[in-house]
């Protein structure tokens, strides 16, 4: 364990998943309270409503977790059952005592997802393509466990959206493997939010695997 909190900033700064791994089990205890109330962060109600909004149901697997934020808000809205996956064990211990989700799945997205093939009819992630170390190599992973017709939201920062090959990722994409694509963007922080992220915004991609 470090001396110095963890903060968005070091979020911002990971380039590996140990790193990840190191920063998210100093962080999963104060992660809801401290950061995401401090920064009146809102992506993961924009990326749950908009999944909801485009028709989206359970079963459904929540990539990149963390401790449940997006979850919560799935459950809330009547989303059910709700698989939790990240790769961070504190994380996830922090999303079970939430009594929202049917199992936790640790796993990096570089290496798969250890499920069965097609087991979700939605998929949905908040923040996980936010901070900018993990890109569009892992839908691949993603789209193996959704079932045919089955509808994504993923939040994906705007600043990394076409530096790191999203924008080019979902139009190979669309080229036969999912439909319906659109992109609305919102902002990641609410109107309390401060420093130099609080203008940030991200695009939800909403698209059904063909």
């Amino acid at each position: 364990m470090s001396d110095k909190k963890p903060d968005l900033h070091s979020a911002y700064a990971l380039n590996s998943p140990n790193e990840h791994k190191r920063l998210y089990a100093e962080w999963a205890g104060d992660y809801d309270d401290g950061f995401a109330a401090r920064e009146d962060y809102q992506l993961h109600t924009h990326t749950a409503r908009a999944f909801v909004g485009a028709g989206g149901q359970g079963p459904v697997l929540d990539i990149g977790a963390g401790t449940g934020l997006c979850g919560a808000v799935l459950s809330g809205l009547g989303v059910g059952p709700i698989d939790a996956t990240d790769i961070s064990a504190d994380m996830l211990d922090q999303a079970m005592r939430k009594d929202i989700y049917r199992d936790a799945i640790e796993a990096d997205l570089t290496q798969g997802i250890p499920v069965p093939r097609e087991s979700y009819s939605g998929i949905v992630s908040s923040g996980t393509f936010t901070h900018g170390h993990l890109g569009p190599e892992v839908f691949p992973a993603l789209l193996r466990v959704a079932r045919p017709g089955a509808q994504f939201a993923l939040s994906i920062n705007a600043r990394h959206f076409e530096k790191l090959g999203f924008a080019e990722k979902l139009r190979q994409l669309e080229q036969g493997q999912i439909r319906n694509l659109t992109l609305p963007e919102v902002r990641i922080y609410g109107d309390l939010a401060a420093g130099p992220n609080k203008d940030d915004t991200a695009f939800i991609a909403l698209f059904e695997r063909v």
